[in-house]
């Protein structure tokens, strides 16, 4: 009898659910998705639903439900932080005492509430039993999620996040089916949060803007870098590392930085959609600096000491790919496999995955690639559910076989349109890569601006991502290794760039942005550099054959993909949201499946909160 896994984690951020049969990931799916609330945190209740009815199972087929952290040691951490500085924090205590009282410290019994909901639900009519809830730790979840779905019989982990329970950094090391842990360093001091506090200074949001900061940074020179180390942090030459604490709130109140890091630097925090200047670039770029010089310490030290050849990452840290590229680049390990999904949702996988091999000590074969599979685990439609919904919303769309679609599409793309792309399963983690994803044409110097002012309704200076064929990528840029799930930055080919004049190298930040540097001037980042996925015909067949018609028709094998939404909302998931944020952008045109639509061909329909119940797809 096969056994089923349900991971799931929440009230924090990133909202997630996960199922696994016999050790096998069979689906998982994000929480925001359905609400459409961005980095959701509540109880994923549609997401384990979805698992569930996607799978034909239901909860008296689950063996175990695995939750991603130990949430009544992360309670004494919050304890033990503000006894170690009262009065200070007070108001900040207070709050979170509120949400902890109410519902965490008892979590175990809300999380079976949720449960019982859940199978009144789906199948009222029969009892069914609330599966034993396992707690491993945060960082086990963490180092579960990077070792288990990678291809290495053993390898070295590192995790990096803001915080867990008590852990910020921690190494272990894997083997077969076990992961063992070596060290780890403890909050406060947290190589997550530090960048965060930076993201908080410079104007973003805390927890879902650092991808923000590490887009600004080749803007900027890290001027300040020296600062930072002389002040802030104190690196020992294993990389590991203190925070003078009284540089920073976040361990005390509600906000991230004190007066002492303002008065540091000489500029207060910028406020949120507020000009960008030349400042920030430059601290932007040495806070980035920095923690790539962590980062590559810490690896030398990691493999010193375990002789380990590959290396796997997670945390939220490991999603800074400009950081993974130099880590690459150094030739530190062999192989580095990342875990996509690498914040708290992918540790509703890791979590699952605990328990199959370690609690329940199943042996584990690895996949020669992974067992990610592509990360293509979450919600898809049938060209017959698309269409139903079509008509009903008398929608004028026509249907194309796979080969005219493609054509069509290739052709679309060289004329300079720009195209929503829903297709197949939906992505779990935070990239769009080739599912829900929005396409243009990676040679027209246009299509930035258009994409980030027109459709994405997002800050200009912020890059664009290449999808290339795989056996094509080194012919593109600088990498030598598959890169599927765009975690890796890496240079434009040398061939490809172009030689800037004396007076473009004069220019300064923003500046910068309007220079064509190469013959993708699309995804080419000031720096010369572009974050790289890598496409092949086995994960996503549909979306290959598509670059490949394209590649037939102008000889390029790289297009831009982003991903299918617009600023402030999840990527769409159903053909509805999909629907609606075509009509409501200057997207030129929608494909669902094999169905094709046209902007200039779509009847005028006032999109709004009742339009979007009354034609609600599921």
């Amino acid at each position: 009898m096969s056994k089923y896994i349900i991971g799931i984690s929440c009230f924090y951020h990133d909202s997630a659910a996960a199922i696994i049969k016999d050790g096998e990931i069979l689906s998982a799916v994000q929480e925001e998705r359905f609400t459409r609330v961005k980095h959701d945190s509540s109880f994923p209740k549609n997401a384990i639903k979805y698992c569930l009815t996607a799978n034909n199972l239901n909860l008296n087929d689950i063996t175990y439900i695995v939750y991603y952290e130990k949430p009544l040691i992360t309670f004494e951490r919050l304890l033990e932080t503000y006894l170690g500085t009262a009065p200070r924090g007070i108001r900040s205590f207070i709050s979170a005492m509120q949400v902890w009282l109410k519902e965490k410290l008892a979590i175990k019994s809300e999380l079976k509430k949720h449960f019982i909901s859940i199978q009144n639900e789906l199948n009222p009519q029969n009892k069914q039993n609330i599966p034993k809830i396992l707690f491993p730790e945060h960082h086990q979840s963490h180092a579960a999620a990077a070792f288990y779905p990678s291809p290495f019989e053993e390898a070295a982990v590192l995790c990096m996040d803001g915080v867990g329970e008590w852990a910020t950094t921690s190494v272990w090391l894997g083997e077969k089916n076990n992961i063992k842990p070596l060290w780890e360093i403890s909050f406060p001091h947290s190589l997550g949060l530090l960048y965060a506090a930076f993201t908080y200074y410079c104007g973003f949001k805390v927890n879902s803007g650092e991808y923000k900061l590490m887009g600004l940074a080749p803007y900027g020179v890290p001027k300040y870098a020296k600062q930072i180390k002389d002040n802030l942090i104190d690196i020992k030459d294993d990389g590991t590392f203190n925070l003078d604490m009284s540089y920073f709130k976040y361990h005390r109140g509600f906000r991230m930085t004190s007066k002492k890091f303002h008065k540091l630097f000489g500029e207060q925090p910028r406020q949120r959609e507020s000009e960008l200047t030349q400042f920030h670039m430059d601290i932007a770029s040495s806070i980035q600096y920095v923690t790539e010089e962590i980062i590559i310490k810490m690896a030398r030290t990691i493999r010193n000491e375990t002789g380990q050849k590959n290396l796997c990452l997670a945390g939220g840290v490991a999603l800074n790919c400009v950081a993974n590229g130099k880590l690459l680049k150094e030739k530190i390990f062999d192989e580095i496999w990342i875990q996509p999904a690498s914040g708290d949702a992918g540790s509703s996988i890791g979590g699952a995955l605990l328990a199959w091999y370690e609690y329940q000590g199943n042996p584990r074969i690895p996949e020669p690639n992974d067992s990610m599979k592509g990360t293509y685990l979450g919600c898809e439609y049938s060209n017959d559910e698309i269409k139903d919904y079509l008509s009903k919303i008398k929608a004028n769309y026509v249907e194309l076989e796979d080969k005219e679609l493609f054509d069509e599409i290739a052709k679309n793309l060289d004329e300079g349109k720009v195209i929503g792309w829903f297709n197949g399963a939906m992505e779990f983690g935070p990239r769009a890569l080739g599912s829900r994803s929005i396409i243009g044409d990676a040679r027209n110097k246009n299509i930035q601006s258009v994409m980030n002012l027109k459709i994405k309704y997002r800050e200009s200076f912020r890059p664009f991502a290449p999808s290339v064929l795989e056996e094509d990528v080194s012919s593109q840029f600088d990498l030598k290794v598959k890169s599927p799930y765009m975690l890796l930055v890496a240079p434009i080919k040398k061939n490809l760039q172009k030689e800037m004049t004396d007076e473009q190298k004069q220019l300064f930040g923003i500046d910068k942005l309007n220079v064509v540097r190469s013959s993708l001037p699309a995804i080419t980042h000031v720096d010369y550099s572009a974050r790289v996925q890598t496409v092949n015909n086995k994960n996503n067949p549909r979306y290959y054959n598509l670059i490949k018609a394209f590649k037939e028709k102008t000889n390029s094998p790289t297009i831009v993909n982003t991903s299918f939404n617009v600023r402030g909302e999840p990527i769409v998931r159903t053909p509805q949201d999909a629907y609606r944020c075509f009509m409501r952008t200057e997207m030129d045109i929608l494909v669902l499946q094999n169905q094709i639509l046209m902007k200039e061909k779509q009847p005028s329909i006032k999109i709004d909160e009742n339009w979007k119940q009354e034609f609600e797809l599921d």
